[in-house]
């Protein structure tokens, strides 16, 4: 990931344009939504700025899902076909990385996320996602577990096969090459 504090006016331009260029080709994913509008809620909070940045350079491909008419939020989820390539071979939590007596991955999806600024998917988030096209065809990614099935040592993770989302659970200290996390943020 990138340092978070220091983007440089080309950075943060060259990243508005991958995120317009994106937002056009997928308008599926936002319906009715506008470009200007996002950018300017991006304009007036520069400091989501480094998150959608973590997020595209491992590998997560942001893009508006929704707005909130609440809070006058964009919701950006990552829409890359597969879980992000910079974001797998990660344990579910800080709790389960500690738990490993040997083969510690480098971090766990919870820590990443929170490095990151974003937030893992909850299941209902990922069903969501899936409604937008099909993704996790070859991947799996862990999704926000509820606390009981945590304080078991569980950690649920979902992907798609047979045209179908499916959730599963795991011990919250395992990890595989081809499981990693999706993010959320709000701007």
């Amino acid at each position: 990931m990138s340092n978070k504090k220091e983007r440089s006016l080309e950075q943060r331009q060259e990243l508005l344009h991958v995120l317009h260029m994106r937002f056009e080709k997928n308008m599926h994913r936002h319906k009715g939504l506008e470009w200007a509008k996002v950018q300017a809620r991006l304009d007036a909070n520069p400091e989501k700025m480094w998150s959608l940045d973590d997020m595209e350079i491992t590998g997560g491909e942001p893009d508006v899902v929704g707005y909130d008419k609440n809070t006058g939020e964009y919701i950006f989820y990552d829409c890359s076909a597969e879980s992000p390539k910079g974001r797998r071979s990660v344990c579910y939590d800080h709790e389960a990385l500690k738990s490993r007596k040997e083969y510690k991955p480098a971090n766990s999806a919870i820590n990443l996320a929170s490095e990151m600024g974003i937030e893992i998917l909850t299941e209902a988030q990922y069903r969501e996602l899936q409604q937008l096209g099909n993704f996790d065809l070859k991947t799996s990614s862990w999704v926000k577990t509820p606390d009981k099935i945590r304080k078991l040592g569980g950690g649920l993770f979902c992907d798609r096969r047979y045209d179908t989302v499916f959730v599963y659970h795991n011990g919250a200290e395992s990890y595989y090459a081809a499981r990693g996390f999706r993010g959320c943020l709000r701007v």
